[in-house]
Formats: C-alpha cells, sequence, structure tokens
C-alpha cells in the first residue's frame, strides 16, 4: 500500500516563483513613501510570514513599532499587489511534470500558503487550473499562520485523510515546521526562495533538486 495519500504544496517559492512581482510592488510602495528600496534578493527573506510581516521588515526599523504607519503601508501594497502580483510570476520549471506524476499516482492535492487567500485562490486559478487541487488556503483571519499548524490541519480534515498520509513540499523553515507540527512528512525544495541549511535545520526529512524526483517518494 501506498505511503502517502496526500500532497500539501506551499505556494511562492514552491510552485511559483512570485519574488520579482512581490518586491516591485513592496519597492513602489517604499519609494513612494520616501523610504528606502531593496534589491529583490533580499525580498527572499523578507516573504514567507504574511504580507503584514513583509511590509515590517522591508520598512526601516524607525517605522517598525509604529502601527498606523505599518497599517498604511501595508494597504498601499496589498493596493499595489493586486493590479501588479501576475505581470512576472511564473510556473518552476518542472512543476507541470511533477504535478502530473502526483495526479498520475492518484494522491490529492491542496495548497497552503501565508499568501493572502485571496491572492492564493488567484494564483492557482491563473497558473494551476489545469491540475485538480481538493483545498486551496491562504492566510485567513480565522486560521494563524504558518508555522502554526492549524491550516495544515484543516486540509487534511477537509480531504478526510490522516495527516501521517500527507507529503508536506516547501521552500522555507516556516514549511518544515508546520509539516512536523501537522505529523506530516517534511520535504524541502531547493529551487525556492531558501537554502538547504535552513531547510534541513527546520526538519526536512528529503530535500529535492528538481520537482520531478518526487517521483522516489510516490
Amino acid at each position: 500500500m501506498a505511503r502517502f495519500k496526500a500532497v500539501i504544496f506551499d505556494l511562492d517559492g514552491t510552485l511559483l516563483d512570485t519574488l520579482k512581482d512581490l518586491a516591485l510592488s513592496m519597492n513602489r510602495v517604499l519609494e513612494r513613501n520616501g523610504l528606502p528600496v531593496h534589491p529583490e534578493d533580499r525580498y527572499r527573506y523578507f516573504v514567507g510570514d504574511g504580507a503584514r510581516t513583509l511590509v515590517y521588515r522591508a520598512v526601516p526599523e524607525s517605522l517598525r513599532k509604529n502601527e498606523d504607519a505599518l497599517k498604511e503601508l501595508l494597504a498601499q501594497f496589498l493596493s499595489d499587489y493586486k493590479e501588479n502580483w501576475d505581470r512576472n510570476t511564473r510556473l518552476y520549471e518542472g512543476i507541470e511534470e511533477m504535478l502530473d506524476q502526483v495526479m498520475e499516482k492518484g494522491l490529492k492535492m491542496a495548497v497552503l500558503s501565508n499568501k493572502p487567500h485571496e491572492f492564493t485562490r488567484l494564483c492557482v486559478e491563473r497558473y494551476l487550473g489545469q491540475w485538480n487541487f481538493h483545498k486551496v488556503l491562504g492566510e485567513l483571519p480565522e486560521i494563524p499562520r504558518k508555522p502554526d499548524p492549524t491550516g495544515a490541519l484543516t486540509v487534511a480534515r477537509n480531504i478526510g485523510i490522516d495527516p501521517k498520509g500527507f507529503l508536506y513540499l516547501g521552500d522555507t523553515s516556516i514549511d518544515m515546521k508546520t509539516a512536523n507540527q501537522a505529523g506530516m512528512y517534511p520535504v524541502g525544495v531547493l529551487w525556492g526562495f531558501r537554502d538547504r541549511d535552513e531547510l534541513k535545520n527546520a526538519g526536512a526529512q528529503t530535500l529535492l533538486k528538481r520537482p520531478q524526483e518526487i517521483a522516489s517518494l510516490l
């Protein structure tokens, strides 16, 4: 009998390369407000914990305790990103083949992201609509952000599969911690936003260099 019955995928940095659009939107907001901007590569370490934390990390330290300023900058970022979220975003090379492999094996699939739910849903519809995801869940007020396991466990309940039957693929320590706390099998991907050491130190059981390597786990 197959060891795994379902797969949860993180979105940004795992299925989709969204970094450029996130960075450009945040930098436009910073520039409009007379604040210093950042190189795109810095955003690898700003993203992953939700939109508010992205804003918090991107602004100067002197603004980080100013809740009114953070709230306003967050609103500006979400507005800009809503207009520009799909300008440069793309599937990573090999993702199509990976998702086909998972579907051919009959495993159920879900997406769990700290990206606001509206944008998570839009991304899946636009770029991943040809595959059947049984649950798509982004950041919602009633569900704590990853690494809290509530979202992952909610997905498991919705799909009707025990957490032990899930592979969990992600590109950050947040994803590995979420998987471990939910009792799922944590798989780190090396094509995303973070590096091997971060993933291993956070509890990744397996690391994939290329998406198609998932076949060895199915």
